[in-house]
């Protein structure tokens, strides 16, 4: 049995689910003003769990369409980004605090992956592929 009936609502449901988590991370925790009061290490987990949360959501809406390069570059992308704020954080947490610079690129990174613009680009292009 088919859970979705077509690639097309499977890709919505996945973007809508991205939207929400977005939201999510933004409005109860990102810009909330009683983040500040958390330690950085729960800061640390729940922003890579955010992104975790985005990457398992793609990879299960983007994983069962017929064309698997999407799939693929979403690995890509996101096993990359998430490796190299990984390393930054394991970093900042056993040897030695980043600088702000560090901070603001592995925040950068961060955005990318969470956001819904890489998923919605990515079916611009397949849209556009397929044509």
């Amino acid at each position: 049995m088919k859970l979705y009936k077509s690639d097309k609502v499977r890709f919505i449901v996945g973007l809508i689910l991205i939207i929400i988590v977005y939201s999510w991370y933004y409005i109860y925790f990102a810009e909330n003003k009683n983040t500040a009061s958390i330690p950085s290490k729960i800061r640390h987990i729940i922003t890579f769990a955010t992104t975790l949360a985005v990457y398992f959501v793609g990879t299960f809406h983007l994983g069962k369409l017929k064309d698997t390069w999407m799939s693929s570059l979403w690995h890509f992308i996101h096993i990359s980004g998430l490796f190299i704020i990984g390393v930054m954080g394991l970093f900042d947490w056993f040897i030695h605090e980043i600088s702000l610079n560090a901070r603001h690129f592995a925040g950068g990174i961060q955005e990318m992956l969470i956001s819904p613009v890489l998923y919605f680009a990515m079916g611009l292009l397949n849209r556009t592929f397929n044509k």
